[in-house]
């Protein structure tokens, strides 16, 4: 059963590394505050988390279940049941990957769950390793601790998908092509998969800043907002993301369509051009004994400068029409706020004669 438990007792002494033994004599003291962090949790770790501290079997049963769990927070009386979400660092895929924490909290423990290795953990057990800081302000701060390195762990996600999204939107602009739309698929996957965990866990962290359940000190209910706000911001910047993954598609649908329109409207072209030189050549070439062209001496020359003629005149109307255009039009470049001073409302010309403006 691979665990780590950390105990500042109520004389501040950090202890590390408890055993089973330990673990349960700190947790019946009811002082100070025990943290344990158990990884990988196994059926062997049900059992010692409902039997020796004596949490609700279905509380345990999310903890050892694999399947991925909706974040919520469940109200046993004497402590809570948190589940929150982040990111899955620990595999490498072409579309995001979230893991869940589980965390019970108590007025003197904290006992946090995950089948995966978390930065966030790690990053707060070296905190408590080094002077047990995390651990001096009570068990509602060190649960504060954990989550908010969760999410706080979910920006540079966001950030590299913002990162793809811009590049998706120049390859679109660019030269769309196939894996373009593979790409922005898994784009929309993203969001979607980090949309599924975020709203629900938005709701989880409103209840626990707004004073809600007394474990949570009212001290501690700012640092929950500002947990809250992160929330809310990822939201909103996933939000963003997605609608641009949405705008992308859409674009990259409508270059596929004009570039098809394009090649139709060569051959169209092509083919137009062609239609007439058939004819003529239909035409001279049948096989009839009595036709007259066929004894003239310049016939061959002239059905020649005929065709030309022909080829010159469709090319031309085509030109005329503006179908085919010998350089692209240069369309006026845009910028953004400038206006002539006279369509402003109440403009003062003279203002504009003084040197310091």
């Amino acid at each position: 059963m691979p665990f780590k438990a950390y105990y500042l007792s109520p004389e501040g002494d950090l202890k590390c590394d408890l055993d089973e033994e330990q673990v349960r004599a700190a947790f019946e003291s009811k002082q100070g505050v025990l943290w344990v962090d158990i990884v990988e949790t196994t059926e062997e770790d049900g059992e010692f988390l409902e039997r020796t501290l004596n949490f609700h079997h279905l509380a345990v049963e999310d903890c050892v279940s694999p399947r991925i769990h909706a974040p919520k927070i469940d109200d046993f009386g004497d402590y809570l049941f948190i589940i929150v979400h982040g990111i899955n660092y620990t595999v490498e895929s072409d579309i995001v990957e979230t893991t869940e924490l589980a965390i019970f909290l108590g007025t003197h423990f904290v006992v946090s769950n995950h089948n995966l290795p978390l930065y966030c953990t790690e990053s707060v057990g070296r905190l408590v390793e080094d002077d047990g800081r995390p651990l001096r302000h009570g068990a509602d701060f060190l649960a504060h601790a954990l989550i908010d390195a969760l999410v706080d762990n979910v920006l540079p996600t966001i950030d590299n998908m913002i990162e793809f999204a811009d590049e998706i939107e120049e390859e679109v602009i660019r030269q769309p092509q196939q894996s373009t739309l593979e790409e922005i698929l898994k784009l929309k996957r993203s969001t979607l998969r980090i949309h599924r965990v975020m709203a629900p866990q938005r709701e989880v962290l409103n209840r626990l800043s707004r004073g809600e359940f007394p474990i949570v000190k009212e001290r501690a209910l700012i640092f929950y907002r500002d947990i809250y706000d992160h929330v809310v911001r990822i939201e909103d910047l996933n939000q963003m993301i997605r609608e641009r993954g949405d705008s992308a598609l859409a674009t990259y649908l409508s270059s596929v369509a004009n570039r098809q329109n394009e090649v139709m409207k060569v051959l169209s072209i092509v083919a137009t051009i062609f239609l007439p030189l058939a004819l003529l050549a239909g035409i001279f070439g049948m096989n009839f004994a009595y036709m007259p062209e066929l004894g003239w001496r310049w016939s061959y020359f002239v059905v020649l400068g005929f065709m030309g003629a022909v080829i010159v005149g469709a090319i031309y109307w085509f030109w005329a029409r503006g179908w085919i255009a010998a350089r692209r039009r240069k369309v006026a470049r845009f910028r953004p706020f400038a206006v002539e001073r006279q369509k402003l409302v109440r403009y003062l010309g003279h203002l504009a004669k003084r040197p310091h403006l």
